[in-house]
């Protein structure tokens, strides 16, 4: 009976210490590293019939609940969801296709986002930190359901922007109105 005890115990401690992972949060941001952008492919399409390999980036933000968030605050801060409208597309591609021109990695999103793209995307090199493009890439790949769900935000922040109640001047139908006064 103790060992069973234990175990239960040992597991409630194992699930906890994993789920504080999901909420890590940087607090200093690494160095920038600017050859990051010069080793990326950016297309499949080249010269020849082999395509060159892509090489392995990580984006460390993508594992933390809290770095996509903050690429979510990102996204509507930048107006990035005035041409993506929050991902569904508009004058800008939707980005919850399964298929992406530039390539759907973390440094393909990357690359995008600091060298801009033709046809209006802007380039945010020496614009914004690179940690800031890392989290919004990190938020881009979350529309289209490429990471974990754990990680995924689960409620959009624009749709909880709400006058308060209090601030509303108070309506009266007009209809009440009109029914009192047939009655008399």
């Amino acid at each position: 009976m103790r060992e069973r005890i234990q175990l239960g115990f040992l597991l409630a401690v194992t699930v906890l210490i994993a789920a504080c992972a999901r909420e890590d949060r940087v607090l200093r941001q690494p160095p920038p590293a600017n050859d990051t952008l010069n080793t990326l492919q950016v297309s499949g399409l080249n010269p020849g019939s082999n395509p060159l390999p892509t090489p392995g980036t990580s984006n460390m933000y993508q594992e933390s609940a809290y770095s996509v968030s903050e690429g979510q605050k990102l996204f509507d801060q930048y107006n990035c969801s005035g041409c993506h409208a929050h991902g569904g597309g508009g004058i800008g591609p939707p980005l919850m296709d399964n298929n992406w021109i530039y390539g759907s990695e973390p440094g393909n999103v990357f690359a995008t986002i600091m060298q801009g793209r033709p046809n209006g995307m802007p380039s945010f090199r020496n614009r914004i930190p690179e940690y800031q493009a890392w989290e919004l890439a990190a938020y881009v790949r979350s529309l289209s359901g490429l990471l974990p769900k754990g990680v995924s935000p689960n409620r959009p922040d624009h749709m909880h922007y709400k006058p308060s109640e209090s601030s509303m001047a108070r309506q009266i139908p007009t209809g009440i109105t009109g029914a009192a006064e047939q009655q008399k």
